[in-house]
């Protein structure tokens, strides 16, 4: 079996450490407001450039910056401005459907993925990219039987990218989807004059509507409010198939999400990807994975249109389906590097003996235990309250911003 490439979504310097530590081959993010999540995220600058390439060559995961907006004229000197940056830090590659970013990464000599966004759903497109690319990441919409057609002419027909190297095909197995074509929806510009297409989508569709006939004043009847909230894509149960499908990229949604989303997912297929490997894939282990998929952020999950399905499976309910909730309790304040020592304020809440916590930090990503053993204000008492000091031994280094959470059953 070839290696499949895991490719994690960072947002932030801690879901960048919980991909690496989470076992990502690669990652991707976007820097400034050129990138298909500038609204929902703060996004990296272009100064961070130096230490996300740093940290990742430190641990051997390649660079992906995503340039996948719509650009216009006024765009252009800040799109030179971040590919000179991207070309000075070694970043592996750029990620764009634009014809402008495809013009200047070629004339840079940039490495470049073609974006969903391109809507490539068949060869021919495949072979339009391939001179300008060394990865197409084929549109959200097809069925394995047609990502398998493109792969295998690949093979067959030995269908070169860029660099002289066979075109790779990359393909999205978990994540939010849009009910718009490989997210190329129109609903936000049209309702709140903010385009999803600039990275400013306001997710108008994940809202209840009645359907009201205009001429009757009838209003229809619908089986669920959220007709245009699809359930989240997961196929860590259809793994084995999407592989022989013969795709070479694994691509993991969201880079507006959490770091304990970013761990928990990148981890489980991870997993799943070693177990195909070694023939261990079974019903059983699917079964763990998805009950801890569940416990992170979702809308419920299906298997997208992998499978054939004309139709999208759609949410009953607004927000996250999580089997498990963050409850926010407090920031780091103190760490005592020589006996490894974690001390935070409890700000909000309380914590006892037994609790489920997590912490996220820069430097780290993600820690998840039971807290069974701390101090309150340097007493032995086994709960704390708010206003109250909370030490404990910690692994890790924490700083200021690191932030504590309890985390409980939904």
């Amino acid at each position: 079996m070839k290696k499949i490439e895991l490719l994690a979504p960072v947002g932030s310097f801690e879901n960048l450490m919980a991909a690496i530590n989470a076992g990502a081959d690669a990652v991707y993010f976007g820097v400034e407001q050129l990138n298909m999540r500038a609204k929902s995220i703060n996004s990296f600058k272009i100064e961070d450039l130096k230490e996300i390439s740093l940290l990742c060559k430190k641990h051997g995961v390649k660079t992906c910056l995503t340039l996948n907006t719509v650009m216009y004229d006024y765009d252009m000197q800040l799109i030179k401005n971040i590919l000179l940056a991207v070309k000075e830090n070694n970043i592996d590659a750029v990620i764009a459907a634009d014809f402008a970013v495809i013009e200047m990464c070629r004339s840079m000599q940039i490495p470049l993925h073609i974006s969903t966004q391109a809507n490539v759903s068949n060869i021919e497109a495949a072979k339009f990219f391939a001179p300008f690319s060394d990865v197409i990441v084929l549109a959200r919409e097809l069925s394995l039987k047609q990502v398998k057609n493109i792969t295998s002419t690949i093979e067959r027909e030995n269908i070169l990218g860029v660099s002289g190297e066979k075109l790779k095909i990359e393909v999205f197995a978990h994540g939010a989807l849009c009910m718009a074509v490989s997210g190329k929806c129109y609903l936000s510009l049209h309702e709140q004059n903010a385009s999803a297409n600039r990275g400013a989508c306001t997710q108008n569709c994940r809202r209840p509507y009645k359907v009201i006939d205009l001429e009757t004043g009838n209003e229809l009847e619908v089986d669920n409010e959220y007709i245009m909230s699809p359930k989240d894509l997961c196929t860590i149960n259809i793994l084995d198939e999407l592989i022989d499908a013969g795709i070479d990229i694994l691509k993991i949604e969201g880079r507006g999400k959490s770091a304990d989303y970013v761990y928990t997912v990148t981890k489980c297929y991870r997993e799943a990807l070693q177990a195909i490997e070694e023939g261990t894939y079974t019903e059983e282990k699917i079964e763990g994975w998805m009950k801890r998929l569940e416990t992170v952020y979702n809308r419920g999950f299906w298997e997208g249109y992998y499978l054939g399905k004309k139709l999208g499976e759609w949410t009953k309910n607004p927000g996250s389906a999580a089997t498990k909730k963050k409850i926010y309790i407090g920031k780091s304040t103190n760490f005592f590097s020589k006996s490894n020592i974690a001390e935070f304020e409890i700000e909000t809440n309380q914590l006892k003996y037994g609790d489920e916590i997590l912490i996220i930090g820069k430097n780290f990503g993600v820690e998840q235990f039971t807290l069974n053993e701390f101090r309150v204000n340097g007493d032995e008492i086994n709960e704390a309250k708010r206003g109250d000091l909370i030490t404990f031994p910690f692994k890790h280094k924490t700083i200021g911003t690191d932030k504590l959470y309890k985390l409980v059953s939904n």
